[in-house]
């Protein structure tokens, strides 16, 4: 009596089920608006340091009053959902700010920052 084969299991690629994201980047664009606002944070004494952070799905501009401190400030992007890309300003963990546009992220730092200042 010859013993019966059975058929080979299927080999299974796991890459193939693996949630595929992406690195995501801000384009330069979205610098120039970023580095815009630095810039001008930097000329008041407000700001003076960067980091820019790049993840799955989510990119990061934190910004410092002093190098060996946490961040002030933080704007992330978050990729490509259903709707496109949205943009989250943050201060700590408090959200100070969304939208699916940078400009209008950035427009909220600069009236929040202006009535800071004027006082």
């Amino acid at each position: 009596m010859t013993p019966t084969l059975q058929p080979a299991t299927p080999l299974l690629h796991l890459g193939d089920y693996r949630r595929r994201s992406k690195t995501t980047y801000f384009n330069r664009a979205e610098l120039d608006q970023l580095l815009g606002l630095y810039s001008r944070q930097v000329a008041r004494g407000e700001w003076r340091d960067y980091a820019i952070d790049h993840r799955d799905g989510i990119a990061v501009f934190s910004v410092f009053r002093h190098t060996h401190e946490t961040p002030l400030y933080a704007i992330a992007k978050y990729a490509g959902g259903r709707h496109g890309d949205e943009y989250v300003a943050f201060s700590g963990r408090q959200k100070l700010h969304a939208s699916r546009s940078l400009g209008d992220v950035l427009h909220y730092f600069q009236k929040k920052l202006a009535v800071v200042s004027s006082r």
